[in-house]
This record gives structure tokens, C-alpha cells and sequence, in this order.
């Protein structure tokens, strides 16, 4: 007969109950593979929400010119016919524009803060405070009627206690002082300070008047492509072909290509320290429910000395005994396996729909636990702890063989 045969029949426990060994063990295993998948899930979805916050504020790429004669004033970019061609024909950029900032003062009669207007008009940005928004409504700063409102975070409206609608003075710093009475649009929370705190966000066209430039003209040009984890490729690739159109007379003077992940160095720094942790975690989780695997077979073994006896007695091998209990151990692992996918699946996706969980957004710049399921991260997970479960168990489960029939049986 095969050691299968005897799995099948053969009970865990006394009176068809699971003994409080094999207990300890399926949920041991349930407990470590929740934990497992919930650790990559979470780190997964808090990468993916930390980086669209920061592509939203940044783009992907940005172009600027490089100075004439060391003249750090010559930084206006001119989207013109051939650099505009030269950016249609690269297949990997999905989309591009203008983008400037003026350094500005918001006056209340009580109260001053100081921020950099920032043109709104990219679509990735224009994404992103269409999630954040507090109250009103984030306007289409690509259209003329907006040239007279402005976007402030809650960090800055609360401060001056602002609200939609209201009309406020705001301070200019170009080669003058300039002086602008706007109506307050929408208010947005993103979570991230670093940006909140000084980003106000205004008409491309109103900050090219005041910095007296044409329609075509900014501090630099922002891109996307069509996927992200290329960029460093794409970065370089882009700065080749525009080092070609100069050297060739296409372009009329020379363009440096910079990307977020070096712009904002620091965030994607400590974001890959994220990984080591999920790391850790999924190595301390595995030797946990390891070891209460082995601690489970040898207990089950002990406790059927006198099934092991009989099998020896009628000549059973100590391979197919072996067999059997490991069988009968890799059972409890996938059942573990099972009810830890169950419990832990559910409540993520229950998660990643309404959110339940909060977070302190202050520490986390987000105010809930985010979540991403990576199906072949799941699928790759479950048979790494089956086939690391057998492996484990294929030492303890050779204590049979030490097993005597005329010692029990006597």
C-alpha cells in the first residue's frame, strides 16, 4: 500500500478530534502565511501611494536648458516646434508640459504665509488633487477662466483660516513685486507636508505674465512615460537624443534631463528600506511556523508509537512509514496554508476597498493602511512554504526509524 492510502485514513488526534499539537501548528502556519502576505501587500501599497504622490507633485522626467557662459538668470525652457517634435516622436513619453513656479506671499489682514505658486496643469498632478481634495473643486488651470483662481493645501488654509470661495491678496517675487487679488478654488490635503507646506497651485498663464514670457516658455518641461520603473533608462535614452539634435543644429542650445527618483532621492531611499524589513519579517514568520511544523510531527509521531510498532511488525519500511507522517505533516502545513490565505485575502481586500484601517498621516503621509495584492507575489509565496515545509520536515520525520516494535508491542 502507498503512504498515501494510509493519510487518508489515518486521524491526527484521538476520537476524530485534531490533537491540541496539530492545532498549534495549522494555525501556526495560518498565523505566519497571514502575516507573510500581509507584509508584502501593505509595504507594496504603501510604495505604490508614496510614489504617485510624489510623480503627481514631480512628473517623471523634466527637462531644462543648461546656461549660456556660466549665466545661471538664462534657465527658460521654449517649448518650440522642433524640441516639441523631438518629444512626439519618442514612443516611451506619454504625455508632457510647461512647468513654472514664482515664489509668493498669501496676505490675510491677520496673518502671511510665504509659498511657491506652482503651475496645475499636468495630468498626473491634476490626478492627484482630484484625490486630495478637502473642498471646492480643483480647477482646469489649462483654460483662461482659471487664470484668477488658486489651489491651497489645508496646511495653508488652515493657518490662515481660508476658505473656498473667499478672495485673497497674493505677493509676487519676479524681477518686481507683484500684487494679485485671486479667488480661492479648492482646498487639498495630500498628507505630504514637505509638499503641502509650500505649494500653492495657480494658472501656467497668470505666472507667464508675471515672469513676462511667452505662452511657450517655463522653467522647465515635465514628462511622463509609460512606465516608471525605466525612468533611469528613459532619463538617459531622452538625453542622448537631445544631445544629438544639438550637436545636428535641430535644437538651438543644449537641454539637461533630470528624473524624480534623483530629484527626490531621499523618499525612494527610505522606501527601499522597506524592503529589508519585509525581509526580515518573511524569514522570522517562516522559521516560526517551521519550527512549529516540526515540533507538531514529532509530537504526532510520538503520539502514534503504536501504529509505527504495528506497521514495523508487518513489515512495513521505515521509508513508507516516514512517508506517511511526512505527508501527514505537509497536510497540517496545507491546511494552514489554506485557512492563513482565507482570513488574510479577505481582509485585504476588504482593505483596499473601504479603507477601514487608519494611519497617523503625519508619520506616514497617508491616513490609511494601503494595500496592493500581487497575485503571482501570493502564488510564488504559498509554494515557497510548502517546499520550504517539506524540506524541514524531512529530518524529524526519520525519527521513526528509531521507533522499535518490540519495545511497544512488548
Amino acid at each position: 500500500m502507498s503512504a498515501l492510502f494510509f493519510v487518508k485514513r489515518l486521524s491526527l488526534g484521538n476520537n476524530s478530534h485534531s490533537s491540541p499539537a496539530v492545532k498549534v501548528a495549522t494555525a501556526a502556519v495560518a498565523l505566519s502565511v497571514a502575516v507573510m502576505i500581509a507584509s508584502i501587500a501593505i509595504v507594496l501599497g504603501f510604495k505604490q501611494q508614496i510614489t504617485e504622490k510624489i510623480i503627481g507633485f514631480n512628473s517623471h522626467l523634466s527637462i531644462q536648458t543648461i546656461p549660456a557662459s556660466g549665466n545661471e538668470d538664462d534657465n527658460i525652457v521654449s517649448l518650440n516646434n522642433s524640441l516639441a517634435t523631438l518629444l512626439d516622436s519618442v514612443d516611451y513619453v506619454t504625455d508632457y508640459s510647461l512647468s513654472l513656479s514664482v515664489p509668493a506671499v498669501i496676505k490675510t489682514p491677520e496673518d502671511f504665509k510665504g509659498v511657491y505658486l506652482r503651475s496645475g496643469n499636468g495630468r498626473r498632478l491634476q490626478n492627484l488633487m482630484s484625490k486630495s481634495l478637502v473642498a471646492g473643486k480643483f480647477p482646469d488651470f489649462n483654460t483662461p477662466v482659471s487664470d484668477s483662481l488658486i489651489a491651497v493645501s489645508s496646511l495653508v488654509a488652515n493657518k490662515l483660516n481660508l476658505k473656498p470661495g473667499e478672495k485673497i491678496n497674493i505677493y509676487f517675487f519676479t524681477d518686481r513685486i507683484h500684487a494679485r487679488r485671486l479667488k480661492i478654488a479648492a482646498v487639498f490635503n495630500s498628507h505630504f507636508d514637505t509638499y503641502d507646506d509650500i505649494y500653492a497651485f495657480g494658472s501656467i498663464s497668470l505666472l507667464q505674465e508675471l515672469g513676462s514670457l511667452k505662452s511657450n516658455q517655463a522653467t522647465s518641461i515635465v514628462l511622463n512615460t509609460d512606465d516608471f520603473n525605466k525612468i533611469d533608462f528613459y532619463t538617459a535614452d531622452l538625453q542622448s537624443r537631445l544631445n544629438s539634435a544639438t550637436q545636428s543644429g535641430w535644437l538651438p542650445r543644449p537641454y539637461s534631463v533630470d528624473n524624480t527618483r534623483r530629484a527626490s532621492g531621499n523618499f525612494f531611499q527610505w522606501l527601499s528600506l522597506l524592503d529589508m524589513n519585509v525581509i526580515i519579517v518573511l524569514i522570522i514568520m517562516m522559521i516560526v511556523g517551521a519550527v512549529t511544523l516540526v515540533s507538531g510531527l514529532l509530537i504526532i509521531i510520538a503520539d502514534k508509537k503504536h501504529f509505527i510498532s504495528l506497521l514495523k511488525a508487518l513489515g512495513a519500511s521505515n521509508t513508507l512509514i516516514r512517508n506517511i507522517f511526512l505527508l501527514l505533516a505537509m497536510r497540517v502545513a496545507l491546511t494552514g496554508l489554506i485557512i492563513g490565505n482565507l482570513f488574510i485575502l479577505t481582509l485585504l481586500i476588504l482593505q483596499e476597498h473601504f479603507h477601514f484601517i487608519p494611519l497617523n498621516p503625519e508619520s506616514y503621509y497617508i491616513d490609511f493602511v494601503p494595500v496592493l495584492i500581487s497575485w503571482p507575489a501570493v502564488i510564488i509565496l504559498n509554494l515557497g512554504v510548502l517546499v520550504i515545509s517539506y524540506i524541514v520536515l524531512i529530518l524529524p520525520s526519520r525519527y521513526v526509524a528509531k521507533i522499535s516494535p518490540a519495545n511497544i508491542l512488548a
